[in-house]
């Protein structure tokens, strides 16, 4: 039986896509990639079935990772049934993600696992900047990325 984790944003082509590549190879290096699924979706739908943001995909290749497979899904009430663990990058998302979630369902914000970032911390949205608003995008949940497979760790030993 594998641990679902599910990374949500507002279109699904920029940070959550970049969580879920990074976040995947966190619990790779931890030895978990055979029982931890990673998946990523946004609130939005007008983008499902588009590849990854090139910029974003851009940044991750630069950096060593592989976001090519990735095609952008939207988040339904649903997926909470199947998702042990879902992460928003930003309030907005955390907001319309709680207004659906069945009672007693936990939704947290990603940077939450980054014992660095303040409370209520967000990965900002880059979709309207250039290559630095990427490049902090994937420093931030490289950041919480490490926070957010120890927690997966310890949920599943």
């Amino acid at each position: 039986m594998s641990y679902r984790v599910c990374l949500v944003c507002m279109g699904n082509i920029c940070r959550s896509p970049m969580a879920e590549v990074v976040l995947r190879k966190a619990l790779a290096d931890r030895g978990l990639a055979d029982r931890v699924v990673v998946e990523s979706a946004g609130t939005g739908g007008w983008h499902e079935g588009d590849p990854m943001d090139e910029r974003a995909l851009r940044i991750l290749s630069d950096h060593g990772y592989d976001g090519s497979m990735h095609r952008a899904r939207q988040f339904t009430k649903d997926w909470f049934d199947r998702h042990d663990l879902v992460l928003a990058m930003d309030l907005d998302n955390l907001a319309n993600l709680r207004r659906i979630a069945p009672a007693g369902v936990e939704v947290r914000l990603f940077r939450s696992f980054d014992p660095a970032a303040p409370a209520n911390a967000e990965v900002p949205d880059p979709y309207y900047g250039g290559r630095e608003g990427f490049e902090e995008v994937l420093a931030l949940v490289e950041s919480a990325a490490e926070g957010v497979a120890k927690h997966v760790a310890d949920e599943i030993d």
